[in-house]
This record gives structure tokens, sequence and C-alpha cells, in this order.
């Protein structure tokens, strides 16, 4: 194992990024256009085999639906996994790029709607592809074995699970530890990560609450479901100002709201899909306690014919990062790239990720950080204005897109520095 100050040998692998990095951009700008939902990934994985397959590792497809697993032995030493996500989202892209999807697909209803890289799994299925390249190539620099991980549906919460059940640790190496990182809005070139507790739990509930329906002009002959949601909907917005304590750090979201079809008709019911993140198991038990007594009040209150019926869905749990782990590699991340844009947080993110479950279940160490994607000198005029919320767009926007440069490179980089801080000669 290498010391976190020992960077020449990552300045050799990567001193032969610049002979791979036209491909890698045609390869991000292919995946961008393309975009597949969770669960829908063939052609994505397609392309992450064929990387792999050139970089020489033994490829395994297939695994969990769409993931791939590549291993590349190279003498004795540790192992080290990186992972990348794959999937998509159903958003209709309005970033203006030359190579925007324009792309469409059939979800889980049946209904055919629009198809989004608008959170940036393009960007690490080449970053991943990249990393496993370089250190392909110079194999003189490193000994141990290499895992490369890229798995479906991240964004239902169900990707890593689905893996683990298709007997991923009986076919693959256990690893010492598990890497994976994710592109955010900050300025591109910037790493960020955060010992411990480093992103947050996430709930997400479906309700259907039950109305009469009838005809617009006779209001009094139905129970309005629509006014009963739209309520429900206000009232939930006090659980975190008023139920849930400054220092308790809570997000209640209402995503989604569908009811009726057309405007003279009071329809039956209404749907809320609603998403909750939390850091603390007191906290959620609240606030998840608290949405269903609003929500049932509402009813109530409303003359409901029948009580609302509550699913979950698309559970996270905590993505907790391990503090050894952390401090290795923040260490060699600031030996090679310099203290300047190397940034430990303070705090962890509101955003929710099921990479942990490979280390949890597995019970290996595991570190999970974050690269910045937004140009750079529009990060600074917004910062500057004040206006970081109004002009950055984030993860999950249709107008969310990675500037290539630096932000491809510095993916790159970042997982051969950190692999290699365990497999360094």
């Amino acid at each position: 194992m290498t010391t976190a100050t020992d960077t020449p040998h990552a300045h050799k692998v990567l001193d032969g990024l610049d002979a791979i990095m036209k491909p890698l951009e045609d390869l991000y700008r292919d995946l961008h256009t393309h975009p597949e939902l969770s669960d829908q990934e063939h052609r994505t994985a397609a392309q992450a085999a064929e990387q792999l397959e050139w970089a020489g590792s033994k490829v395994s497809t297939g695994i969990g639906g769409t993931g791939v697993v590549g291993v590349l032995r190279n003498g004795d030493g540790p192992t080290v996994m990186l992972r990348a996500d794959m999937d998509a989202l159903p958003v209709k892209e309005e970033s203006g790029l030359p190579y925007a999807s324009t792309a469409t697909a059939t979800n889980s209803n049946g209904e055919k709607i629009p198809v989004m890289h608008a959170c940036g799994h393009d960007m690490h299925v080449t970053w991943l592809a990249g990393a496993t390249k370089l250190l392909a190539r110079a194999s003189d620099e490193w000994h141990g074995t290499l895992v490369s991980l890229f798995q479906p549906a991240e964004e239902l919460g169900t990707g890593a699970q689905a893996m683990i059940d298709d007997h991923l640790f009986e076919r693959f190496p256990k690893p010492d530890v598990i890497l994976g990182q994710h592109v955010m809005p900050p300025a591109a070139g910037q790493i960020t990560y955060r010992p411990g507790v480093t992103q947050s739990e996430e709930d997400n509930i479906e309700v259907r609450l039950l109305g009469r329906g009838g005809h617009g002009a006779w209001p009094e002959s139905t129970i309005d479901p629509i006014v009963m949601a739209a309520s429900a909907v206000l009232r939930l917005q006090t659980i975190v100002s008023r139920e849930v304590a400054a220092f308790e750090p809570a997000v209640v979201t209402i995503g989604s709201f569908r009811a009726g079809n057309k405007g003279n008709v009071i329809p039956d019911e209404a749907i809320l899909k609603i998403n909750v993140r939390s850091f603390d198991d007191g906290v959620r038990a609240r606030v998840l306690d608290a949405i269903r007594r609003i929500i049932c009040a509402e009813a109530t209150a409303s003359g409901a014919p029948e009580p609302p019926s509550f699913t979950f869905f698309d559970h996270f749990d905590l993505t907790v990062n391990d503090a050894a782990t952390a401090n290795q590699v923040g260490d060699a991340f600031r030996s090679y790239f310099g203290a300047d844009r190397v940034t430990e947080l303070a705090d962890p993110l509101p955003v929710s990720e099921d990479f942990g479950l490979f280390g949890q279940e597995w019970k290996v160490p595991s570190l999970f950080w974050y690269v910045g994607g937004t140009d750079p000198g529009v990060y600074q005029r917004a910062a500057q204005a004040g206006r970081i919320a109004q002009d950055v767009p984030t993860n999950h926007s249709s107008k969310f897109a990675p500037v290539l440069h630096p932000t491809l490179e510095t993916g790159i980089q970042t997982l051969a520095v950190a692999t290699l801080s365990y497999l360094g000669r």
C-alpha cells in the first residue's frame, strides 16, 4: 500500500490520459445522447462491457438485470472495487447542448416519456471506463486486483441490492475497499468528501386520497379529492418548519400531484408522491408519523368515504463513509491535486444513494465523494452574485449538463488516484 503522499505512480498512470481522451469524449457524448431508464440500461451496459474488454478485464454481464462487472488482476495485492451507476431519469432535456437527448422510453406504467441523463450517470460510466483503461495501460505502476462495477437502477434504489441478490459476493473477489463518486453542481475541477455520514436516508411514499366524483357544476354532491389533497400539500410544508427542531435537518417534498382529466369533472381520487430526507431515525419516525396524521386528518375533515392509502417505495439508507478510508483518500487527493481543489464537507448532503449497500452488506470499508461539474466561470459569477441556487442547475434539473472539461478528466483522475493509494507499487 502506498502512503497518501506517494504520488509518482499516479502521475505516471495519468500521463496516459491525453492519449485516450478523444474516444472518452466520444463515449460520453454518445451515452448522453442515448440515455436509458432504470433497469433498461441494455445499450449502456453493452458500451461499458466493451470498454472493460478493451482494458483486458474479465467481463461478466447481466448481473442483477443489466449490471456489468470487470475484474482486472495484476499480481498479488489488495482488491479495490470502483462503482459507477448507469441509469437516466424521466426528464425532458432542456440543456441546449448539441448532443442533448431527444430519447423517449416506455415506463413501468406503459407510458411513453422523455429520458435524460439529468443526474450525470453518463459521466460516471465514462469516468470508470477511463480510469480502468489508464490502470490497464500502466500495469507496471500498481499491483493487486481492480473490480470495475457498473450498476443499474440507482435512481430506484434497487440496483445495488439486485446485484447483491444475484450472487455478486460469491462470483467476484471480495474487495478491501469500495470507492465511488458523483458529479455535482460545484465548480468543475473541485473535489469534496466527508468522513462519516455523507448522504441522507430517503423514503418515498405514494398516497391515494379518495373522494366522490361528479359534475363541476354541482360540487355540493361530491367530495373533492383535489381540494383534500391541496390542503394536505400546504399543511405538509409545516412539518419541517414547525415539528422538527432547527438543528435536526429534514426535507419533505411533494414531487407529484395527479388528479382528474377535465376541468368540469371532479375526480374520484387524487394521488400524491412524497419524498422524505432525514439523517436521524428519531426525526425520520416523527416526520413519517406527521405525514400520515396530516393526510388522514384532511381526509376526515373532507368527509372522505375511505381512509387514504399509503404505499412506500424506493427506500435509501444513509450513506456512511469509513473515516480511515476518507482520511487516506483525502490525503492522496490533496497530494495530487493540491489543497485548493479538495474540500472536506462540514455537513452531509440531503441527497441519497444505494452505493453504501455494497460496503454495508459485504462488511468492507467504503468511500463516496463528489466532483464538481459546473463551468468554473459560471459558478464563480453565480457565487459572487449570491445566485448559486438560481443560476446553477442541480442534478435532476432538465438543464443539468456538466461541462465536459475539466469534469471528465477530474473524475478519471480521482478514481485513479484513490485506487493507487491502495494498489500503487
